[in-house]
C-alpha cells in the first residue's frame, strides 16, 4: 500500500503497517523521536494500522509546540500519575484522566482526603517510574472480558465506563498498571522530560452534581524543561491576573453560594458594565439597530417550536406551574425576537430589521464547570437579530464584520475567526446548509479574514463565525459569534411580503460581538491585569487631601470633576499621603490629585499611574482627560 507524506511524496509500506512502521521506514532517528501520527488530519496512535491512500504526518519530540504532540505526551503522563497514586494510596479508585488545554488531569476516589502538600510525594513517585522506564502496550478486549478485569481490580468507575462503551475495548498497560483508554499514547516514557503537578480540585463523577465528588489532580508536561519553566512562569502571572482576585481587590463583584454562577455587581463593577452598555447602545443606534425588550419566561410550546426543548432543555431552568404547564427561563433572546417579528405582517420595505437586546439570560451550567465571570449561569449578551431577505444577507454580514472590527479595535484585540459548520443534530436540509455556510465563507473572504474550520461545531439551527482572541499570556478565548439561520424563522412561520405581493422566507443573523458582558469583563481584566483604559475604569480620578484642613477644598475638586462627567472620588481616610497614593496605584487608578497647602483649583498636583507628575489647573485637567474618557468613535 501507499501513504502520502506532508511534502506530497508517496511512501510504500506493506499491508497492515502502522504509523511506527512508517516512521521506521523513513529512518531510525525519526522512529526514535516519534510520539504520534496524524492520519488524514486526525491524531492517531503510532501502533494502529494505516490504510492505503491515507495522508500521514509523524509527530515527534521536535514538535514541542504542536497541540497534538503535546496531547500524546500529557495523556501518557496522566497515566503515569494514576500508576503513582495507585502505588502510594492502597484502596484508591481511579476514574478518568484526559489531556486538556495546557496540561492534563486525573480524577480519583481516595479513601482519605489528600492535600496540596501531598503532590510533592506523588511527583517523586512519578520520577521513580521515569527512572525505571516505562513502555505502553495496547490491546483490545471484548466488553465482557474488560468488565471482568476491572471487576477483579475493584475499579467501579472503570466498570461503569465499560458498560457504556460500544464495540471492542482498548486498554493500555505500563508497568503493572492497566487502564481503560482510547489512546493515543507514547511508545515509551523517554519523551517525558519535564512535568509538574499543579493543583487539586473537587470534581463530580461525570460532571453530575448528583454523583460522588472525586479529587482531581491537575498537572502538565512538556518535551523540555525550558518549555515547562516558561509555562510555570506564565501560570504565576495568570494567578496575579486572575479576574476573580482582581474583582475582589478592585471591589467590582463577588459571588455567593445562594446563587451559584451569578455575579453580584458592586457599584464600581457596574460602572464598568454600564460603560460597555453605553458603547453597545451608542453604536447600535448609529448602525440602525432598534432596541427592544422581550419577556424572560415562556411556556414550553415556544421552546418546542424553536427547537430548544429538544436540543437545549438540559441547560434550561424550568418552572412547573400547576400540573400541566411548564415554563422556561430564557437562555437566549432569539425565540422572543421571532415572536416580535411575527407580531404583524412584514413587507420587504421593512427589511432589514435589526433588533438589539441585552437582556439577562440564564443557563443551567453544571456546578463543576462554573468559573468566575468566564462561565456563569447569569449571562448578559450584547445580542442582536437581523431579519433580512436573501439578497440582503451579504450586506448585513458585511455590516456585522465591520462592527466587530471596530469593537475589537477599541481594546486593541486581534480577533481570529473559526467557521463552524453543520453538526450531526442539525435542523434543515444539506442544501440549506450549503447555502448558509457558503454565505458566511464568502463574507470572510470578502473581508480578507483568514479562518479555521470547526467542522460540526455549528449551532443546531445554523452555521456560525466564532470569534477568538489571544490574551497577553498567550491564552485563547472564544468571544462573540455571527450566525446565519434559515431554520428558526421557518419553524415560527416567519415570512415577508415581497414586491411581487407574495410571501417569501426571511433569514436571521444572530449576532453577539463581545459574547457576554460578564465573560468579556473577566477576560479583559486578566488581559489588562485590571489596568483598564480610562474610559472604562471604575474610578478615573482620585483626590487625596493632605490633611483634615484640606478635605473640604479637595472634596470640591472631586465634585467639580464629577460635574464635568468624570468618575472621581475622595480619599480622606486617616492614613498617610504615601499610603493613600500607594493604594490608588494598587487600585489601578489612572490619575491622582494630591491637594495640600500649595494647591488650588488653578494649581493642582497631578500624578499619572506609573509615577509621572505635573501641575495643572482644574480646567486643564478636564480638557486633557476628556478625549480619553470615551471610547474612540467609529
Amino acid at each position: 500500500m501507499h501513504v502520502q507524506l506532508p511534502d506530497g511524496s508517496q511512501l510504500e509500506l506493506p499491508e497492515g503497517a502502522s504509523g511506527l512502521d512508517a516512521a521506521r521506514s523513513i529512518g531510525p532517528r525519526l522512529a526514535a523521536q516519534a510520539v504520534g501520527v496524524r492520519v488524514d488530519g486526525d491524531l492517531s496512535d503510532l501502533r494502529l494500522s494505516l490504510e492505503d491512500g491515507q495522508q500521514i504526518e509523524i509527530l515527534t519530540t521536535r514538535n514541542g509546540d504542536d497541540p497534538d504532540a503535546l496531547v500524546v505526551l500529557r495523556h501518557s503522563t496522566a497515566h503515569l500519575l494514576a500508576e503513582a497514586v495507585r502505588r502510594l494510596y492502597p484502596g484508591v479508585k481511579i476514574a478518568i484522566g484526559p489531556a486538556i488545554e495546557n496540561g492534563f488531569y486525573y480524577d480519583f476516589d481516595f479513601p482519605e482526603p489528600i492535600a496540596e502538600e501531598d503532590l510533592d510525594r506523588i511527583e517523586e513517585e512519578i520520577g521513580r517510574e521515569l527512572a525505571e522506564g516505562r513502555q505502553w502496550r495496547r490491546e483490545e478486549l471484548e466488553r465482557d472480558e474488560a468488565r471482568r478485569l476491572f471487576v477483579e481490580q475493584e475499579e467501579p468507575y472503570k466498570v461503569e465506563l465499560v458498560d457504556d462503551a460500544e464495540g471492542p475495548i482498548s486498554l493500555y498497560t505500563q508497568g503493572d498498571f492497566t487502564d481503560l483508554c482510547r489512546g493515543p499514547h507514547l511508545i515509551d516514557s523517554k519523551p517525558v522530560k519535564a512535568f509538574k503537578l499543579t493543583g487539586l480540585a473537587g470534581a463530580y463523577w461525570r460532571g453530575d452534581s448528583a454523583n460522588k465528588q472525586l479529587t482531581r489532580i491537575y498537572g502538565t508536561a512538556f518535551f523540555s524543561k525550558e518549555d515547562l519553566e516558561t509555562h510555570l512562569t506564565r501560570l504565576e502571572e495568570a494567578k496575579k491576573r486572575d479576574h476573580r482576585r482582581l474583582g475582589r481587590h478592585l471591589d467590582l463583584f463577588h459571588f455567593d453560594e445562594h446563587s451559584p454562577g451569578s455575579p453580584f455587581w458592586h457599584p464600581k463593577g457596574m460602572a464598568v458594565f454600564n460603560q460597555l452598555e453605553d458603547l453597545r447602545r451608542r453604536e447600535n443606534a448609529r448602525r440602525g439597530y432598534l432596541e427592544v425588550k422581550t419577556p424572560l419566561i415562556y411556556d414550553k410550546a415556544l421552546w418546542v417550536t424553536s427547537g430548544h426543548w429538544e436540543k437545549f432543555r438540559e441547560n434550561m431552568f424550568l418552572i412547573p406551574v400547576g400540573e400541566e404547564h411548564v415554563y422556561g427561563i430564557k437562555p437566549m433572546n432569539c425565540p422572543g425576537h421571532m415572536l416580535l417579528f411575527g407580531s404583524k405582517l412584514r413587507s420587504y420595505r421593512d427589511l432589514p430589521l435589526r433588533y438589539a437586546e441585552a437582556a439577562p439570560l440564564h443557563r443551567n451550567e453544571l456546578a463543576g464547570t462554573l468559573h468566575g465571570l468566564t462561565r456563569v449561569r447569569y449571562v448578559t449578551q450584547d445580542d442582536a437579530h437581523l431579519f433580512c431577505t436573501e439578497d440582503q444577507i451579504s450586506a448585513e454580514l458585511d455590516g456585522c464584520l465591520d462592527y466587530l472590527r471596530y469593537v475589537y479595535g477599541i481594546f486593541e484585540l486581534e480577533p481570529r475567526a473559526e467557521l463552524s459548520t453543520r453538526p450531526e443534530n442539525k435542523l434543515g436540509s444539506d442544501e440549506e446548509w450549503d447555502f448558509t455556510e457558503g454565505e458566511l465563507r464568502a463574507a470572510l473572504d470578502r473581508h480578507d479574514i483568514s479562518y479555521a474550520l470547526g467542522a460540526g461545531e455549528g449551532s443546531f439551527y445554523g452555521p456560525k463565525i466564532d470569534l477568538h482572541i489571544t490574551d497577553v499570556l498567550g491564552r485563547s478565548w472564544q468571544m462573540g459569534t455571527i450566525q446565519l439561520d434559515a431554520q428558526m424563522p421557518a419553524r415560527f412561520g416567519l415570512t415577508y411580503i415581497g414586491a411581487d405581493n407574495r410571501e417569501h422566507p426571511v433569514y436571521v443573523i444572530h449576532r453577539a460581538l463581545l459574547g457576554s458582558f460578564e465573560r468579556f469583563i473577566g477576560i479583559l481584566l486578566e488581559h489588562t491585569g485590571g489596568d483598564l483604559p480610562l474610559w472604562l475604569a471604575p474610578v478615573q480620578v482620585r483626590v487625596i487631601p493632605v490633611g483634615e484642613s484640606h478635605a473640604a477644598a479637595a472634596g470640591a475638586i472631586a465634585e467639580g470633576l464629577r460635574k464635568a462627567g468624570f468618575r472621581a472620588d475622595l480619599d480622606d481616610r486617616d492614613e498617610s499621603v504615601g499610603r493613600r497614593i500607594r493604594d490608588a496605584e494598587l487600585e489601578k487608578i489612572s490619575r491622582v490629585v494630591v491637594y495640600g497647602d500649595k494647591e488650588s483649583a488653578d494649581n493642582l498636583a497631578v500624578r499619572e499611574r506609573g509615577g509621572a507628575q505635573s501641575r495643572k489647573t482644574l480646567h486643564e485637567l478636564v480638557i486633557g482627560l476628556t478625549p480619553l474618557a470615551s471610547p474612540p468613535s467609529s
